[in-house]
């Protein structure tokens, strides 16, 4: 029998967006293929695989701050590998290296499907750091299947970016778009549905302009179509999407596509008109609280979530109030709010007016606070509905509790039977949180629990 001294175990820590932990997911089961076992424990783990971001200059230091302890941890620990994944591996490729010199390996975004070949060469004492783009990326098209029991699951339709927005590294370190084939993401969702899955998140860059490197002819809505034709998918969301590349045939979909959700990410960045020119995302304003409009005339219910830079260069004090207007126009049911912080390579780099980061961090108060009271009113306004629920799991702050999400795209915490997980249950919501809402469970026939008193469940 194998002993665990004889197994070999690795360990994949993940920083960013959706699209890194579906890579992450990918890698994994690379590994496992290849005959390694994956660990909850770093320091049970003979290789460390850290899967990262360089979006945002935090997300680099985090890196940095862990390889840096990672290093003092493998002189000690001499025969394990330590590697680095995704853009801040694209970007940085040897410097990484020079920076780190414990680091074994390093591969950027279209080189994950070489990973186990990459760790023979390690094992043999070799070096690897490799960050060729491709004409097409591999992983792209393979089929990763989640463990079983698994609710919702996420599929990368597509990757890369044509836009070169001016803060923005993502087309320099994933490269121009690629589209899957409708019958590859078509495949793969019949075969989540058999696993019981049954919500998809759709997966791209910029999931609007799907289709367009395709000789298929069908775009991101006819796409939306299909998948909903699946038998066993209830739920069907997607990220992120480009306000520009928006279409009213997309913005239709949202009333005539049962399985698609009321929710939508749609980043504005900001709202100045001369700043969105700087940042060159290709529409105004006026375009994007025009689609908005158009996006609740069709579907009165949707929750439009965004994202928000503050102080970005030549940001004067009325764009800002500019944004601040857009908001309380829009109201937004929920915000990922940065201060702007510069990536090498990108355009904004040669802008003029830098902000001082006092200037940004008061911006950043005075924005946060003001998307916390929108949330909060959101919120409020579900207390005494009742709300569908597709049960995800066992809540992270109560094992007695059950954790699910509204089409809306809300977390909804409530007292339940596990026998209920991966099922869609009527909630009627008691109490509403910042970043989440309380509930119980309207099934006939099945009592649930006592609601109990209970802080905010995220």
């Amino acid at each position: 029998m194998e002993t665990d001294t004889q197994k070999k175990y690795f360990f994949i820590r993940t920083f960013g967006c959706q699209m890194n932990v579906h890579d992450t997911e990918q890698m994994a089961a690379l590994l496992r293929e290849a005959g390694w076992k994956e660990t909850a424990s770093e320091g049970k783990a003979g290789l460390i695989l850290i899967n990262t971001c360089s979006i945002r200059e935090k997300a680099a230091q985090k890196v940095y701050s862990l390889l840096g302890r990672l290093q003092e941890v493998k002189r000690n620990k001499p025969g394990l590998i330590l590697g680095v994944a995704g853009c801040l591996a694209q970007q940085l490729g040897g410097q990484l290296v020079r920076k780190i010199p414990a680091v074994d390996l390093v591969f950027g975004t279209h080189q994950a499907h070489r990973l186990p070949e990459f760790i023979r060469t390690v094992e043999g004492g070799g070096r690897v750091i490799e960050t060729v783009f491709t004409d097409s990326v591999r992983s792209l098209h393979r089929i990763t299947l989640p463990p079983a029991g698994t609710i919702s699951a996420f599929v990368t339709i597509m990757q890369g970016c044509n836009n070169y927005c001016a803060f923005c590294v993502v087309p320099y370190l994933r490269g121009r778009e690629e589209s899957r084939p409708f019958r590859d993401i078509l495949e793969e969702i019949r075969q989540l549905a058999g696993r019981g899955v049954r919500e998809v998140v759709l997966l791209g860059q910029n999931v609007n302009s799907y289709g367009r490197n395709l000789a298929e002819g069908a775009d991101f809505a006819d796409l939306l179509r299909e998948i909903a034709g699946v038998e066993g998918i209830e739920r069907i969301r997607f990220t992120t999407s480009h306000p520009k590349d928006l279409s009213d045939k997309l913005i239709r979909a949202f009333r005539e596509i049962g399985p698609l959700c009321e929710h939508i990410h749609l980043p504005v960045q900001s709202g100045s008109d001369r700043v969105l020119s700087r940042m060159n995302r290709g529409y105004t304003r006026e375009d994007y609280l025009g689609k908005v409009a158009r996006l609740r005339d069709a579907c009165p219910e949707v929750a439009i979530s965004s994202d928000m830079i503050v102080g970005f260069p030549g940001e004067t004090e009325a764009d800002f109030e500019d944004t601040l207007a857009l908001m309380e126009e829009v109201r937004f049911d929920s915000l990922f709010s940065f201060k702007y912080s510069e990536r090498e390579g990108t355009a904004a780099l040669l802008l003029d007016g830098k902000l001082d980061d006092r200037i940004k961090g008061r911006r950043l108060r005075i924005l946060q606070e003001l998307q916390d009271r929108y949330t909060m009113e959101k919120n409020q306004r579900d207390v005494g509905r009742t709300l569908e629920v597709l049960v995800e799991g066992t809540s992270r702050n109560s094992g007695a509790d059950l954790m699910g999400r509204t089409r809306t795209n809300r977390i909804v915490n409530f007292p339940g039977d596990g026998v209920w997980i991966g099922r869609t249950v009527p909630v009627t919501i008691r109490e509403a949180f910042l970043h989440s809402l309380r509930g119980e469970a309207v099934l006939p026939g099945l009592q649930s629990p006592a609601l109990p008193a209970s802080p905010e469940a995220a």
